[in-house]
């Protein structure tokens, strides 16, 4: 197709992750054959509702190229997410990449929030408690599951 760009100019391993409930960062490498002055720039559309809209905090390395973005008061909508990431350079045409990733899939989550242990000396033993991790898209609470490590010192 028109305008494909070069061969191995488009970015690669690029990846997402969602912690502290709202907090986005995606990061890239670039193109084996991406000419030095390559610079990318990242598109997304959280839904399709909504505009693809560009990274607003890009992470850049050394030399000022795009590697990364920060993205901040993210929702966790049902649908999936689309991501482009094209780039431009006096040298070459750059091909893009795009992605479409589910959101909940790359959340990591909080630790559970108030964690108590209350120990007797009757058969009873020890009774631990806690509320369940902060997280912008879980409604049900029975949809988390817990493990408990517990090892004597």
């Amino acid at each position: 197709p028109l305008f494909a760009g070069m061969p191995g100019t488009a970015i690669k391993n690029f990846s997402c992750v969602i912690y502290n409930v709202s907090l986005m960062n995606c990061t890239w490498h670039e193109g084996r054959d991406a000419p030095g002055d390559t610079q990318y720039f990242l598109y997304w559309q959280n839904s399709r509702e909504e505009e693809e809209k560009e990274c607003e905090l890009y992470v850049k390395d050394e030399n000022g190229r795009h590697m990364g973005c920060h993205f901040q008061n993210v929702t966790i909508k049902d649908t999936v997410t689309y991501f482009v990431v094209n780039g431009s350079s006096k040298d070459s045409l750059i091909q893009f990449y795009d992605q479409y990733i589910e959101l909940y899939k790359i959340g990591k989550l909080t630790p559970p929030l108030n964690v108590t242990a209350s120990c007797t000396a009757d058969p009873q033993g020890c009774i631990i408690e806690w509320q369940e991790p902060l997280t912008s898209h879980v409604e049900k609470k029975d949809c988390f599951q817990y493990e408990i490590n517990i090892q004597n010192k």
